[in-house]
């Protein structure tokens, strides 16, 4: 990127003005009437010290700590990574290596007898050349984030030194452990300075580390050990040297996922304040590039290598290594060979040096905690989004989290699975597949949730098909194994791998275009390879949804129709469920596993609930530019969204009575089944009578008409359904009884909701006549019910529904309001 710099006030070193008045300062005298001189390096940087050389030299004299930075790096740009390094139990989800903050730049300056320490944003960027370079740098002021006194200059004046520990053992928002939301939550008070400190300090010939311990007060909120009202937190601060030289950025293209960086350039032509976004990337560059330009497999100048960490147990390193190398074709697509590896680290014979501390490396750290998890986190230039480097944080429990997902999804038609400790091979393989996913990551890619659906069900359950294939075209894809699969399709894969997107993605991400000169040609011939593949479901990149509008881009979803799918994994469920006793015992053991395990059954039927549910009323997105035809957002068709009001009718709301297993429960515990059950029809119900949801289908009646499902329909099938007994005089039983109060209390939820986007839609009057029809119906079939229980519970429905119209016809005031949907027209308006 060349001519492109951060926007901040940069000011000329001061250290050649500090350093004559150190040589010319004049003695002053003491509080005691004593000359004294100011120290110089000598005096300070004792024969005591511990010094360790690198992108700062660091020094600890007895108990104090000091930097020694080449003038040559003042007013430089260095990158700040602040990260947890001591996890404390409940604190957060991930634990030991997670950055703690955004990483962030900051420039060392020197005043006078003074040493500040700025942060520079790159949010504002502008060419240096251009006029409006001056207005945007002085719109975007360095803040001053830390002062500290100049403790003196080296020996030949070419650095200076100063102790920096009030940096690391202060409350120093910049570099803190906690969000403003966890102080609250967790009621931490304030930092106590005595109890903090510094453990010590590394360098490196391109990265200083800092490890600190941050001790603040607290209450009976603590996330751990509160009976001390203490939280002391580890950190790690990295110090690491922008590349010199730096990496022509790529464009980033919603169509193809990557992480990115943003900024705002006020240097284009574009006659606003616009927006340049940038994937992150390695910087991967032939080393010969005439034969990459023959068509040839070339190897790269610097290939990207992971270092496995030598806290791994041995059983497992063949498997990770193989996570890392299974990007080799992916990279192939690109035309490099041997562009990414994995490697044991040397040993102290063959390097003494070597450290995993060294920015230089890229390790995959083995982490001994109960977390379920592991991460791909990277670390990259905010100018360009070149990687720089990256740990990834393997959570040795995450074992347990592969166990359950293999257990529950495949093993109802793999012996494999059908145990709760696998063979060292099986779980070999599946932390290979996650070993690959988090590599992904680290590589740039983001979650791709719209995979999955490219497979047509009928193809995973094809011999052969996932072998080849995957479970779906993306390992990024949250689709983990293939629960499709039914005990008649012999020679059907269940296992992930890197696929057709994967493959595409880093093509796209990496090739390297020499007879390119600048970012918008690259474009251009990007653009174009996009639009080649853009009919292509295989190609297809969906974004993670923290709230599902489109079903085709749904996390731990497989195949193209998810009714279809979701029918044969419940199959599968039920098949388990009928052996799960005998699956999970073990001479000896109690049954905790067989209790986690049933658990993680109906949570899987949650899962499949959502998948089919979130069709109701979703949208279709697919991201296109406007020289490609097409829609961009299409409602989901009628005849599916009204399969899968059928599916959750008939599956989820007629009691899933195989749930309930008498022999399983008295084993795992007197009381559950009930509450279970409740909660999995209460959620059915939030997501198919979402507010945003029904707005939707409103939308879609009004463009298409009689060809959108209509939310109307959407209230009578689930009314009907959920109130079927009151229909045929028959008992109600207690899980039926439950789901008729929830259902009452969502449309009292609707009747009541609030706000701008609701009060002026149907809503409100779709969920009124929906109560009205019901009360209507049991004031009717009340005294014909054939127990007297079922007879009680109406009563109670009624009572429910008149203190819901009350709650709407009184306002704040307590004045009434006209109570319109009280006329006879309204009544039974959803009737068939």
């Amino acid at each position: 990127m060349l001519g492109i710099f951060a926007l901040a006030l940069t000011g000329q070193p001061a250290f050649a003005q500090a350093g004559n008045d150190a040589g010319d300062k004049k003695e002053e005298k003491s509080d005691k009437g004593k000359k004294n001189k100011e120290k110089t390096y000598e005096d300070i940087i004792t024969e005591e010290a511990i010094t360790d050389e690198g992108l700062f030299t660091v020094h600890q004299v007895k108990e104090k700590y000091y930097f020694e930075i080449p003038t040559t790096l003042l007013e430089k740009e260095i990158l700040l990574v602040s990260r947890i390094r001591g996890h404390v139990k409940g604190l957060n989800f991930g634990g030991a290596g997670m950055k703690s903050r955004p990483q962030q730049v900051v420039r060392w300056q020197l005043k006078g007898k003074k040493v500040y320490l700025r942060s520079v944003s790159y949010n504002a960027v502008a060419d240096e050349n251009l006029p409006i370079y001056n207005s945007v740098r002085n719109n975007n002021f360095e803040p001053v984030v830390a002062s500290f006194s100049l403790s003196c200059f080296n020996t030949d004046s070419t650095a200076i030194v100063f102790d920096p520990s009030s940096f690391f053992t202060t409350d120093v928002a910049m570099i803190g452990p906690m969000s403003e939301r966890q102080r609250k939550n967790f009621g931490v008070k304030s930092l106590d300075s005595k109890r903090s400190f510094i453990e010590n300090m590394q360098s490196f010939p391109k990265n200083t580390e800092v490890r600190h311990v941050l001790t603040f007060k607290g209450g009976d909120k603590l996330p751990d050990n509160r009976v001390t009202g203490t939280l002391s937190i580890g950190m790690n601060q990295s110090f690491i040297m922008l590349p010199e030289e730096t990496m022509r950025p790529r464009e980033y293209d919603s169509r193809v996922g990557y992480f990115s960086i943003r900024q705002t350039d006020y240097g284009l032509d574009e006659q606003k304040a616009a927006q340049r976004r940038y994937i992150t990337r390695w910087k991967l560059e032939p080393k010969d590039v005439a034969a990459y330009k023959r068509g040839e497999l070339v190897e790269p100048v610097k290939p990207i290598v992971y270092y496995i960490d030598p806290a791994t147990p041995e059983e497992w390193r063949p498997y990770i290594k193989q996570g890392v190398d299974d990007w080799q074709k992916s990279f192939e697509a690109a035309g490099f060979k041997n562009a990414i590896m994995a490697k044991d680290p040397p040993t102290k014979e063959e390097n003494p040096d070597w450290s995993p501390e060294d920015v230089r490396y890229s390790v995959i750290r083995y982490v001994a905690t109960e977390i379920q998890n592991a991460q791909g986190p990277h670390v990259h230039d905010p100018r360009t989004g070149e990687i720089l480097e990256s740990d990834i944080i393997w959570y040795h429990n995450v074992m347990n989290l592969l166990r359950n997902w293999f257990f529950i999804q495949t093993a109802a038609v793999n012996p494999d699975a059908q145990n709760v400790k696998f063979k060292t091979e099986i779980m070999g393989e599946l932390i290979r597949f996650v070993a690959a996913h988090e590599v992904g990551h680290t590589l740039g890619l983001p979650h791709n949730m719209g995979a999955s659906p490219a497979y047509p069900v009928d193809s995973l359950r094809a011999p052969g098909f996932v072998q080849r294939m995957g479970v779906a075209p993306s390992i990024m894809d949250y689709a983990r194994f293939n629960y499709v699969k039914q005990p008649e399709d012999k020679g059907a894969g269940v296992m992930p791998v890197v696929g057709p997107y994967d493959d595409w993605s880093i093509e796209w991400g990496y090739t390297y275009f020499p007879d390119a000169n600048s970012v918008e040609e690259e474009e251009k011939i990007l653009n174009e390879k996009i639009i080649e593949k853009a009919d292509n479901p295989y190609f297809r990149f969906g974004q993670q949804q923290r709230t599902v509008l489109d079903p085709s881009a749904q996390t731990e979803d497989v195949g193209d129709d998810p009714v279809k799918a979701s029918m044969l994994g419940v199959a599968n469920l039920k098949r388990i469920m009928d052996n799960l006793i005998e699956w999970t015992s073990e001479d000896g053991k109690d049954y905790s596993d067989l209790r986690e395990l049933h658990r993680n059954v109906v949570s899987q039927l949650r899962r499949y609930t959502g998948h089919v549910a979130n069709n109701v009323g979703g949208v279709y997105e697919y991201d296109k530019t406007s020289d490609e035809e097409g829609a961009v957002y299409m409602h989901v068709p009628k005849e599916r969204q009204a399969a899968a009001v059928e599916f959750v009718n008939t599956l989820i709301f007629q009691t899933p009575t195989w749930l309930i297993d008498k022999e399983i429960q008295s084993r795992i515990g007197s009381t559950g089944a009930h509450a279970q059950i409740n909660g999995l029809q209460n959620y059915a119900l939030r997501v198919l009578f979402n507010g945003d949801r029904i707005n939707r289908m409103i939308e879609n009646e009004t463009l298409n008409g009689s060809m959108a499902y209509a939310p109307s329909r959407l209230f009578l099938e689930t009314r009907q359904a959920v109130f079927s007994e009151i229909d045929h005089k028959k008992s109600i039983d207690p899980y039926r009884r439950n789901l008729q109060r929830a259902y009452i209390q969502q449309m009292g939820s609707l009747v009541m909701t609030t706000g701008s986007k609701y009060e002026q839609s149907d809503i409100k009057t779709l969920a009124s006549a929906t109560l009205e029809s019901i009360e209507h119906t049991i004031k009717h079939a009340r005294k014909r019910m054939p127990d007297n229980v079922s007879k009680k519970h109406l009563e109670d429905l009624l009572i429910r529904i008149e203190a819901i119209e009350k709650g709407r016809l009184t306002g704040e005031n307590g004045a009434a309001r006209p109570n319109a949907l009280k006329q006879d027209r309204m009544k039974g308006c959803f009737e068939e």
